[in-house]
This record gives C-alpha cells, sequence and structure tokens, in this order.
C-alpha cells in the first residue's frame, strides 16, 4: 500500500459542502456520512486528522448583515455556534463508525464539547482521535478560513486540504463561466494578486508566512481526500 504523503491533516470542510447536492440549507446527513468514511479512511492509514467545519449551511454572520441588520459581531458569533452544530452532527457520525472524536471548541462550552487547548489537541491526535476544532478563532470578523491556517500552525500540520464544491482553482466560477481556466499549481502571491476568492486573504498570509501547503478539492467525488493525503495530483496545491 501508497504510504501517506502527510502525517497529520487539517481537513478544512464549508458548511456548505454540508448541504450535499439538493439541500438548501441545514445538513444532509448522507453526505455527512460519506465525509466520514473518507476519514475514516485516512484514520485507517495512520494518519493524524483534525476538521475545521464552517456554519454557512446554517447561518453567515456577514450576509445577514446586509439581509437582516443584524450587527457583524452578533452575526459572527451567531455563525460560530453554527460550526459547532455541525461538528457535532460529525462527531456522532464519526463515532457511529468506531472513529474516536473531539469536538473543541474555541467558545467554552463544557456540557457539549472541550475547551481548545493546543496541548491537548495536539495528544488527541496521537493517540488517533479526530479532533474537531468549532466555533472559529473565537474572535469575530475572522472566517473559518483563517482559523483552519491558525490551527495548523499550532498543532504543525503537514498540509491544510480544502474541500470544495469544484476540482480546485479556476480563474473564474467554473460553474458560471465555461471558458474558466484551471491553475494546477499557485503559489501564495499570485493567489493573492489574481484576487482569487478560494480562501481569505489573512489565511493565505499566514500559509505563505510559515510556508504550509494548501490543497484545494472537490469534496463530492468519492476517494478524493484519500487521493490528496496520498499525495497523488489532484485539485490545485497552493505552495
Amino acid at each position: 500500500m501508497k504510504k501517506p504523503a502527510f502525517k497529520r491533516i487539517v481537513l478544512k470542510l464549508s458548511g456548505e459542502a454540508l448541504l450535499g447536492r439538493s439541500k438548501e440549507h441545514g445538513i444532509d446527513m448522507h453526505t455527512c456520512k460519506v465525509i466520514a468514511h473518507q476519514v475514516k479512511e485516512i484514520v485507517q492509514m495512520n494518519v493524524q486528522v483534525s476538521l475545521v467545519v464552517g456554519g454557512g449551511n446554517i447561518f453567515r454572520g456577514q450576509e445577514n448583515e446586509k439581509s437582516f441588520g443584524i450587527e457583524r459581531t452578533v452575526g459572527d458569533y451567531m455563525g460560530m455556534l453554527a460550526t459547532l452544530i455541525n461538528g457535532l452532527a460529525l462527531q456522532d457520525i464519526l463515532e457511529g463508525m468506531s472513529v474516536p472524536t473531539r469536538v473543541m471548541t474555541a467558545i467554552e462550552m463544557h456540557q457539549i464539547a472541550e475547551p481548545y487547548i493546543r496541548r491537548r489537541a495536539i495528544r488527541h491526535l496521537e493517540k488517533g482521535r479526530v479532533v474537531i476544532f468549532a466555533a472559529g478563532t473565537g474572535n469575530p470578523y475572522f472566517t473559518t478560513d483563517t482559523t483552519s491556517a491558525l490551527r495548523a500552525m499550532e498543532i504543525k500540520a503537514d498540509v491544510i486540504l480544502k474541500a470544495t464544491r469544484v476540482d480546485g482553482v479556476y480563474s473564474a466560477d467554473p460553474l458560471k463561466d465555461k471558458s474558466a481556466k484551471k491553475f494546477f499549481r499557485l503559489s501564495y502571491l499570485s493567489l493573492l494578486k489574481k484576487g482569487l476568492k478560494i480562501m481569505d486573504a489573512t489565511a493565505i498570509s499566514l500559509c505563505m508566512d510559515n510556508g504550509l501547503p494548501i490543497i484545494i478539492f472537490n469534496l463530492l467525488k468519492s476517494g478524493n481526500i484519500k487521493k490528496a493525503v496520498l499525495g497523488e495530483k489532484i485539485g490545485t496545491i497552493i505552495h
């Protein structure tokens, strides 16, 4: 069997990824089970796995500020709570598959999740547990992209795997523009200069400063998480 290219990863899932192909709001449990099966597969390869999941399938703070007049800070905290809901759903499914999992939250809620403590998170990973980082950084105005970059630095991850609905980074939205060009490799600076909105600038800058590679790939195609972990050519690598 081919050896994994990475020992410790941060898998970044957007909240929208949990919608699956049909739902417009909430959590599609079939999609969550498909993701969980792929996570279990790489855990069995002795890869240490942490997850950062967004909350856009339930609530988006920035968008609701414009639509409903909810103050940005309040909206962001509501979005953080949405990420915890998603994290608990994934935890329940993973543990139902006999994959030990811990949810660690940046906003303390002792009844349902552990508070985020860096050394404890690393210990969980060393023991083979999947760690789900919820509630973002615990601060408004920071996205879950930035959370994934920050947590990756803290736990000394080898790579960020960002799972999306498209198979890499394009010059335009490939779902809307058929002439969009796919990039197979990009430097951090090129991504920032081109203004491509695959991740926010804060997250990209943090990865650039610390030399952490990012792989952008299609989550909806089964087996892609394993391919990314094995180092196969998939999606777009930012380095």
